[in-house]
């Protein structure tokens, strides 16, 4: 029986969280997963949130082909964990671009992992359906 000691996993989330994006990834990392950020999540974290709004164009996305190119990498990982927390006056927040690598995520039968609970949000049903393992902020639950 092959025993996997880690794991490859994405981060996904709002890049208004990468700070604590690079936090989730630091800590990852000294459990022994080999973990992959958004591009450029160092440059966000440095960044005022008004910021945020104009770096996530849709011509930023279309330019850069950041959907393609993150469902390659979901792809060759073997889970995704979406940090998802208070945003937007939402606990537990999930946007549309961690919803839909959620839904990669799913389609390729990679474990998913949710920092915090599912949100109340009108897409909760498809949140629950993809039956997310939230570990609420206790990373040595993934495994």
């Amino acid at each position: 029986m092959l025993i996997i000691d880690n794991m490859k996993i994405v981060i996904c989330g709002s890049m208004k969280l990468s700070k604590k994006m690079i936090d989730a990834k630091t800590k990852l990392e000294a459990l022994g997963h080999e973990l992959i950020l958004p591009r450029h999540t160092e440059e966000y974290a440095a960044m005022n949130t008004s910021d945020h709004i104009h770096s996530e164009s849709v011509k930023n996305k279309v330019n850069n082909d950041l959907i393609r190119g993150y469902y390659h990498k979901i792809a060759d990982s073997d889970a995704i964990l979406v940090i998802n927390d208070t945003l937007n006056d939402i606990d537990g927040y999930i946007g549309g671009n961690a919803f839909l690598e959620m839904g990669f995520a799913f389609v390729l039968n990679k474990t998913i992992y949710l920092l915090n609970n599912i949100p109340a949000l009108g897409y909760r049903d498809e949140l629950e359906a993809m039956q997310p393992i939230v570990i609420n902020n206790d990373y040595s639950k993934i495994k």
